[in-house]
């Protein structure tokens, strides 16, 4: 079932010039929510193609002070553009909403794949690894920091590639210098950056540090340290002094001396590049250009028959949602005419943030 927002029989043609917008696309299905807000698979009305919708409503964006970090997110995808990531295509934005346009990647989320008690084959995790260190190389390359790598913001497509996904903390980092703010996920946080001596920083070895808990997690079905979100810092320097990782003796040796490289937990030494991965011994059977052109098949492949997500989005996004998304057009134009009644200060304070918002979004569109 569709959410018809194009209910006419043919699309209208489209103007090569004109800036992508939303009606350009017909809305197939709500599939769930994210950092950016919420997220459905959507089709472009002239290329038939498929992507991925996220959109997040700006009041709210407003309310909850992020409209910088959405910002910064949309800043730092326009200019990436890899293989194994979530790639931006299109940006846009009407009066309720800011929208991004993303790769559809239909084979759910490593979190999703752990919590089904999937457990990957060593082959699989090997090949991960290696297309992560790719995307990580060249995130590198372009001076970004991801600070929240997690099975959680690993997509698979249908082949069963992996993808990251989810800018929303990543930080740009100009030359020759180090981070200080700390941000992340905990339990996938790297040492350093729970070092009390903070004007060190940190830098691009944080996000190797949680390939390699991420890749020890999938292997094992749960992680290397018992952190947890409550975990105080305290407790989680004094954990890296004294706990021991331990390696099922099942594993091979070149795995645990490999997961041993990224857990290292000094920054200096630890695994940080992809040349590091690339020369290390049991990587030298490794075809790096087939890696790259997704020749090389994961041993784990996605279940083909079903979406690789929590089916009551949908639901929730037709019985629950007060905004539905095929609902638009009738609500914009009631409040376009509520709006020439601007009076309490406090609708006009919203309005002068919304405003800005809408001044300063930044379009975008891959294609041009």
């Amino acid at each position: 079932m569709t959410m018809g927002a194009n209910t006419s029989s043919k699309p209208p043609a489209l103007d090569e010039n004109e800036d992508v917008n939303f009606d350009h696309f017909e809305i197939l299905r709500a599939i769930g929510k994210g950092s950016f807000g919420k997220v459905c698979i959507v089709q472009k009305n002239d290329t038939k193609k498929m992507y991925a919708m996220k959109y997040m409503n700006k009041q709210k964006c407003v309310e909850r002070n992020e409209v910088r970090n959405v910002f910064k997110e949309l800043q730092i995808m326009q200019g990436l553009e890899h293989p194994f990531l979530v790639n931006l295509w299109y940006s846009f934005q009407d009066e309720e909403d800011m929208f991004m346009v993303v790769d559809l990647l239909l084979g759910g989320d490593l979190r999703y794949h752990l919590q089904q008690n999937v457990r990957f084959q060593e082959d699989t995790v090997k090949l991960f690894i290696c297309e992560l260190a790719m995307a990580l190389d060249y995130l590198q390359s372009q001076r970004i920091i991801h600070r929240d790598m997690k099975p959680d913001n690993i997509l698979l497509d249908e082949h069963g590639h992996v993808h990251i996904t989810d800018f929303n903390i990543a930080a740009m980092l100009p030359r020759e210098t180090s981070i200080t703010t700390v941000a992340g996920t905990k339990p996938y946080m790297a040492p350093e950056m729970f070092n009390s001596r903070r004007e060190a920083g940190y830098s691009f070895a944080v996000d190797w540090w949680s390939l390699g808990v991420t890749a020890y997690e999938l292997l094992r079905g749960r992680r290397p340290y018992h952190i947890r979100a409550s975990t105080s810092s305290k407790e989680i320097v004094h954990m890296f002094e004294t706990a021991i990782v331990t390696y099922p003796s099942a594993w091979s040796q070149e795995m645990v001396s490999l997961i041993k490289k990224l857990l290292e937990p000094n920054p200096d030494q630890r695994f940080s590049h992809l040349s590091d991965v690339q020369n290390f011994p049991s990587m030298n059977d490794m075809n790096w250009d087939a890696v790259l052109q997704k020749r090389l098949m994961p041993g784990f492949i996605p279940n083909k028959g079903r979406l690789n997500c929590d089916p009551t989005f949908e639901l929730e996004e037709m019985i629950l949602e007060s905004k539905p998304l095929h609902k638009k057009k009738k609500r914009l134009a009631k409040k376009e005419k509520e709006m020439r009644k601007c009076d309490s200060s406090q609708t006009c304070l919203l309005q002068e943030h919304l405003e800005s918002v809408q001044k300063e979004f930044i379009i975008f569109n891959r294609e041009k």
